[in-house]
């Protein structure tokens, strides 16, 4: 059946006139509500409102108005059954061929700092979606059904297949109504999150309501980016999906600009990398292998910083992932080019910069625009079920530093251990870090045993030609004992930093005295599984 009529209502009207304007020089009747109707109008487009076409008024401020018998026995008659046919014309109710619908922009609306209940519960659309999903229901068989498009980006795809001979085909019309069930979803999913992490009791219609710590239903709803040739593994697997919107700033921002696709390593990598390279505010660079940062340094400019950061464990950086929090010059990417890398991450690229890369075809270059965004929530699958956690995304202050031991650190002490602090978060537990002069000098990662972590991280050190001596050292979570401290004192360490709360705080910290070295405590955490 050739599409004859069409109900346009949207909130996101981009192309919608001229794709109104296309459907009507291809003879379709033009239905249409409120602000779209009157659009339509103005642009010089023939349109008849829904009132109009089913005799009842729009009631209740709008909020009844396509809640109708001729709506929706338009939009679910089976094209296939005589039966419905026969049924709809004895009711005088016309065919509804097409249905672009897009919904009250709820998401949006309750992003605003300064949304209130009544603002929230006004923009949870109930007509729109009781027509898509009567449209998507019947999106029909070969001899017809209806044609739902919630995406401005398909209107283009439609009106290619109506030129075919005034219809669209079975497939595109599967493929429309499979992608409005998931628009729907997630629409409810988003108003179901908002409506269960509500306060009790009721708001005020002029309040922002205060939220309960999580949600009784977590609904979760993303989007395929890319499937992935495998998982971890080649025997798994994978696929990267991200959220929509995305906050500024995250690695589902990026923009690919040359190289290979990238593995489901490559962007789980990319990710650690981006998010400690991001916590600086001078110039950084960060070279990750494996999850774990392998050398960190914040320098004048990015060159220095990549020189300093590669001294840290030239043997791990081979096959990294290397990130920098400012735009890449010239000299930066002509250093970069030096070594074998997977993938290059930073907020920007010069010309001469990306003509240098270009020579290193397979190489992985993604931009990504700066933004102080974070993850809502992080997730971890476990088996029936989900961990669900708010990201560790605090940053102990300095003032918040609380010197432990008879000595306090010297000033460079106190950068140092600033610096060693906040690689450490972003290593894997158990970590230690030694650091000095704003590099990274020996990295422990991922160790049963904090002592282990301890040795591993001097051992480093030697093999990359480093010396520990004068250096500071973090350690994500406290000291149990004092044979950690003793491990990273005998390799040259001066002061270290971490956050304390053992019930052997006491011995450990005399055993800093003993040594006579600088002891801070954070009273933070900083544990990564």
């Amino acid at each position: 059946m050739k599409i004859e009529t069409a109900l346009l209502s949207v909130s996101d009207k981009t192309g919608i006139v001229e794709f109104a304007r296309a459907l009507a020089s291809r003879g379709v009747r033009l239905l249409s509500t409120g602000g779209t109707a009157r659009l339509l109008a103005e642009s010089g487009l023939a349109v008849t409102e829904v009132a109009a076409h089913t005799g009842s008024p729009e009631i209740l401020d709008g909020r009844v108005k396509t809640l109708h018998p001729k709506i929706h026995g338009g939009l679910l008659a089976r094209r296939d059954s005589a039966e419905h046919l026969d049924t709809i014309a004895r009711h005088g109710i016309d065919r509804i061929d097409m249905l672009v619908v897009n919904l009250y922009p709820f998401r949006e609306t309750i992003a605003r700092p300064d949304c209130s209940f009544a603002d929230a519960v006004e923009n949870i659309d109930i007509g729109g979606p009781a027509m898509l999903r009567a449209a998507a229901k019947n999106h029909g068989t070969d001899a017809g059904g209806v044609t739902v498009v919630i995406d401005p980006a398909d209107y283009s795809r439609v009106l290619a297949e109506m030129d075919q001979g005034g219809a669209t085909s079975y497939a595109l019309r599967l493929e429309m109504a499979a992608k409005t069930y998931a628009h729907t979803a997630a629409y409810d999913g988003a108003i179901a999150g908002y409506l269960t992490s509500l306060a009790e009791p009721a708001p005020a219609q002029d309040a922002v309501p205060a939220r309960h710590d999580w949600p009784g239903t977590l609904t979760l709803q993303v989007h395929q980016a890319q499937a992935l040739r495998y998982g971890e593994n080649p025997h798994q697997q994978a696929a990267f999906y991200i959220d929509s919107p995305r906050a500024a700033g995250l690695l589902g921002n990026y923009r690919q600009l040359q190289g290979k696709e990238l593995s489901y390593n490559n962007i789980a990598d990319a990710d650690a990398a981006w998010e400690c390279v991001r916590s600086f505010d001078t110039p950084a660079c960060v070279i990750v292998k494996h999850a774990n940062p392998c050398g960190v340094a914040v320098a004048q400019d990015t060159l220095h910083a990549y020189q300093q950061a590669f001294k840290t464990d030239p043997t791990s950086a081979f096959g990294g992932i290397i990130a920098f929090n400012r735009p890449v010059d010239a000299a930066t990417a002509e250093a970069v080019s030096g070594q074998f890398l997977e993938v290059l991450l930073a907020p920007g690229y010069d010309g001469a910069a990306l003509a240098v890369l270009a020579a290193k075809k397979n190489v992985r270059v993604l931009e990504i625009p700066t933004g102080a965004g974070h993850n809502d929530f992080d997730i971890k699958r476990v088996g029936g079920g989900w961990l669900v956690q708010t990201p560790d995304s605090y940053n102990v202050p300095r003032d918040a530093f609380k010197v432990a031991t008879k000595r306090k650190p010297t000033d460079q002490e106190m950068d140092d251990l600033a610096f060693a602090w906040k690689v450490a978060k972003y290593v894997k537990s158990n970590a230690i870090v030694f650091t000095g002069g704003g590099m990274t000098l020996g990295v422990g990662a991922g160790q049963m045993s904090r002592v282990d972590s301890a040795r591993i991280a001097a051992i480093k050190a030697e093999n990359a030609g480093l010396t520990l001596q004068g250096s500071a050292v973090a350690s994500d979570a406290f000291f149990p004992f004092r044979d950690g401290l003793d491990v990273v004192v005998a390799a040259g360490a001066t002061c270290v930093i971490q956050p304390g709360g053992s019930m052997r705080d006491d011995e450990v910290i005399a055993a800093a005295d003993e040594h006579g070295i600088a002891m801070v405590l954070t009273g933070t955490r900083h544990f990564r599984h």
